[in-house]
């Protein structure tokens, strides 16, 4: 059973441990929650944004090293410009224009993305306090967030009651499961946005890790990564991860789509099974510390990008920098601008249904 220890306590294993993380700059209290699981590895999330703050997890010599870049203060979520490790709505990823046209009506976003809107906008999801629950589970230490978005909030129509349960499990596992329901038809494309270097937060360049993604297309976008509506086959391209490849090893090629990126920050469409449950999307490799991330996940699509816009300027982290190339994020999504694209998978959301996906981060190691 689930139990939550005292503000400022050790966290021990098998338990949720809640801490005081500082205040949002109008004062409102802002907690971290420590969850930890029989075997010691150990997940910290923060009611500001729901960001994972750390994820420790061992390598295979049993050692802990966090693998999320992120910020050792609530100061640096409220500053943060990247969305590191954060729950990302209304929608994830960029809609054309700032618009859509939803029932016959324009619905008009806020732009802060030249001019798309971008993860939700100027205050998505990301920039907000949740309500936090800490659950009883049989799988592991679970913390419940929940947030009320608007109607009207940054353009997107309806009342959104939204549920993200966050479960760290004893196979050292983190598992997110995203809930949504609405009043009025809107759209909705949840994700996480961690940065994951499996090395360690901090230690360099993730061009090394070997990355497989379950996917024989790819989106491609314009000059302002928007997708063109295209479903493009992989073979023979730098997207072609159907084999498990170094991330870095076609990265600065000719490729056009690579260049428009700087780098990869692509919509994968995954490979599914004809059924509802969850499909492996992507498996990385960390040679030196033997570490494996298994993304799997109910989504048909994963945008995998390589922190090409990291600068290096914001100090993470222990004092960590993170320039560009340090961390991957494996995105599970529907696929972006989907409101302007009536091709891809329909993002509408009605009232009387249930939004509802499941993605898991499966940690193990290589010996």
């Amino acid at each position: 059973m689930t139990t939550l220890g005292a503000i400022g306590a050790t966290p021990q294993p098998g338990s949720a441990t809640k801490k005081a993380f500082g205040n949002t700059p109008e004062g409102q209290p802002i907690d971290l929650y420590v969850l930890t699981n029989r075997g010691g590895t150990e997940a910290a999330i923060t009611n500001y944004g729901g960001a994972v703050v750390s994820l420790k997890v061992p390598d295979r010599n049993g050692k802990l090293a966090d693998v999320v870049l992120g910020y050792d203060t609530a100061d640096g979520y409220v500053n943060d410009k990247s969305y590191f490790g954060a729950i990302v709505g209304r929608y994830g990823n960029r809609i054309a224009h700032a618009q859509f046209v939803l029932d016959g009506k324009t619905c008009t976003l806020a732009k802060n993305n030249g001019e798309n809107s971008l993860h939700g906008g100027i205050k998505g999801f990301n920039k907000a306090v949740w309500t936090a629950k800490v659950l009883s589970t049989k799988d592991g230490q679970s913390l419940e967030l929940s947030y009320l978005s608007k109607d009207g909030e940054e353009g997107f129509p309806g009342n959104l009651k939204v549920s993200v349960i966050y479960t760290l499990t004893d196979a050292n596992a983190l598992r997110i499961e995203y809930s949504a329901t609405t009043d009025k038809r809107t759209v909705v494309n949840l994700t996480n946005h961690s940065y994951f270097n499996l090395a360690e937060q901090g230690s360099g360049d993730i061009l090394g890790h070997q990355l497989m993604i379950q996917a024989d297309k790819f989106t491609p976008v314009d000059a302002s990564l928007i997708p063109t509506g295209e479903l493009r086959d992989v073979t023979g391209t730098p997207f072609d991860f159907r084999k498990s490849t170094a991330i870095g090893a076609r990265i600065d090629g000719d490729d056009e789509q690579l260049k428009l990126g700087g780098g990869y920050d692509h919509n994968f469409i995954l490979r599914r099974s004809s059924d509802l449950r969850a499909s492996l999307a992507a498996r990385v490799v960390e040679p030196t510390t033997g570490r494996v991330l298994e993304v799997w996940t109910t989504e048909p699509g994963v945008q995998f990008y390589t922190g090409n816009f990291l600068d290096g300027k914001a100090t993470g982290k222990g004092g960590a920098t993170y320039p560009r190339r340090s961390a991957f994020c494996l995105e599970t999504q529907h696929y972006p601008d989907s409101p302007n694209q009536p091709k891809f998978p329909s993002v509408v959301l009605k009232p009387g249904e249930r939004y509802h996906t499941i993605t898991t981060y499966r940690f193990s190691v290589e010996k």
